[in-house]
């Protein structure tokens, strides 16, 4: 009897565990998504946005970059899948890596937090071992197997991809016309280009229409 109820106990000890630790990154999350927050954010700052204990930071992360990188991890984790989702319709590897840059692009408006701790911390995760970088490195290596891209080096073509995509992010935080629908397929064409197809094959592809975007989840 007490072994059924202590089982039962650590159960719920687990759920309130992994509740907490949701609740830090969640609100780490918002954080990053601030203009230049992150290294200011103080640890009772963070417990407060996640509305836990003080001391509850500590039995979950040893520092705050600990906690900033769990929150990037998770983030970029989420938005990966989401893509995933809306181009498992597409099988035009073109038009995957086409559709990802214009969902990307777009999630400025549809996906705010998430485009803004992209546009922070992105760069830092351009060949990271999860979120968005190896689902671009694998659509890659997927269009130059099949002969639709021509890249000597799935890699130094993912920077370059990469590159565009956060470049063009920063500059739509100073100029948001420049995330227009219009800017993003242009960005599109452009990457499609640069992993070898030809210009009036890759405007034709960015201009094909989006399979339906993914909603945020609550």
């Amino acid at each position: 009897m007490s072994e059924q109820k202590s089982s039962r106990t650590g159960t719920r000890f687990e759920r309130r565990r992994a509740q907490t630790r949701r609740s830090l990154i969640a609100a780490a999350r918002v954080i990053l998504a601030e203009e230049n927050a992150m290294p200011e954010a103080s640890i009772q700052r963070i417990a407060e946005q996640a509305d836990v204990g003080f001391g509850s930071f500590f039995n979950h992360f040893e520092n705050k970059s600990a906690l900033f990188d769990a929150a990037v991890a998770d983030a970029l984790e989420e938005y990966g899948q989401l893509l995933d989702e809306v181009t498992a319709v597409l099988d035009d590897p073109a038009q995957v890596i086409a559709a990802n840059v214009r969902l990307t692009i777009g999630m400025v408006g549809t996906h705010p937090e998430l485009a803004k701790i992209l546009r922070h911390r992105g760069m830092a995760q351009l060949h990271a071992e999860s979120g968005l970088a190896p689902r671009a490195l694998r659509d890659i290596e997927v269009g130059a197997a099949s002969g639709r891209f021509t890249v000597d080096s799935p890699d130094i073509a993912l920077s370059a991809v990469g590159g565009a995509l956060l470049g063009l992010l920063e500059l739509g935080s100073h100029r948001p016309e420049v995330v227009s629908p219009e800017a993003a397929e242009r960005t599109a064409a452009l990457v499609l280009r640069m992993l070898g197809l030809s210009a009036e094959d890759a405007d034709d592809v960015a201009r094909r229409p989006l399979p339906q975007a993914p909603a945020p989840r609550a």
